[in-house]
């Protein structure tokens, strides 16, 4: 499974660095080139300079909560196309609901694993890239 997501640029948005640490080293020993984020603001503007592939956003954050940040990235033509996975702790219905009304394409419920981030990954991005995958 290494390098299995060679080539795939993940935006990891959260505001706590324990989990910014762990989802950069789970997502790079997996080939990834990873940038991270520790706000909604500081994420936008990555989502602008680099153009990610996908992008993971914690729903509670200071500022700009991840509902916020993946309304505005859903509504702007240039990235609405990007795959948004929330990121949370709690994960209940109304927090789903909540996340399908601002666009997200999957919930990942934390701590996630290895395994969790990489599968979300690879589903997600598997129309940019046909090969490489499944090997």
């Amino acid at each position: 499974m290494n390098n299995s997501l060679s080539g795939v640029n993940v935006l990891l948005i959260d505001d706590s660095n324990t989990i910014r640490r762990s989802g950069e080293i789970f997502l790079s020993q997996a080939g990834a080139k990873v940038m991270l984020a520790e706000d909604g603001f500081d994420g936008l503007s990555k989502v602008v300079d680099h153009k990610p592939d996908i992008i993971f956003v914690d729903v509670m954050m200071p500022r700009l909560d991840g509902y916020q940040t993946c309304a505005l990235i859903k509504n702007h033509r240039d990235f609405k196309e990007v795959p948004v996975v929330m990121l949370t702790s709690k994960d209940t219905l109304f927090d789903r609901a909540r996340g399908k009304l601002v666009g997200s394409d999957q919930y990942l419920t934390k701590p996630f694993n290895k395994k969790s981030l990489i599968e979300a990954v690879i589903a997600h991005t598997q129309r940019y890239e046909e090969t490489g995958y499944g090997n």
